[in-house]
């Protein structure tokens, strides 16, 4: 079982692969059934069954992923970079049982790309698990303060 400094840690780790574009890396930060997800509205129950902004599994993340690196990419010409800002991780609560823990972690996010910006702040939460001795996503949850604005195109992962 990991500390709850460990588990922080780990959520800094993460926004840090993000923001150094080191998707693959990222990628394998998640769980073979995992889920990320980005509600379209406030208190959405799932991302299953409701319209959202994101609902994406592992093998979704991939195909974002591989776009990305794709030097022919029209989106990505030339390359946009992003920032994340966290506040300090909380643990929220951690099933000893399961070995689930839960974070809640407020931001912001710059995404930039030549003369044009994208500021989003909100909320994620990280649904953490132990998988092969390591620390895994099982789901992550972005809740936007502005979700159900009309928002720009986001080119990369919050």
């Amino acid at each position: 079982m990991s500390t709850d400094a460990d588990l922080v840690a780990f959520v800094y780790h993460e926004a840090r692969l993000l923001d150094e574009q080191r998707f693959d890396e990222w990628y394998d930060l998640y769980t073979e059934d995992a889920c990320y997800w980005m509600p379209l509205t406030r208190g959405q129950p799932d991302g299953m069954t409701h319209t959202s902004l994101m609902c994406e599994d592992k093998l979704l993340l991939r195909v974002r992923i591989e776009r990305l690196k794709n030097p022919h990419s029209f989106s990505q010409q030339p390359r946009s970079h992003a920032q994340h800002v966290l506040q300090a991780p909380q643990v929220e609560t951690v099933d000893a049982a399961t070995g689930l823990a839960i974070l809640r972690t407020p931001f912001f996010y710059m995404e930039s790309q030549m003369d044009e910006s994208v500021i989003l702040s909100g909320v994620v939460w990280h649904h953490l698990v132990h998988s092969e001795g390591h620390i895994r996503i099982q789901l992550k949850k972005i809740e936007l303060v502005n979700c159900d604005a009309a928002l720009p195109s986001i080119q990369l992962f919050l």
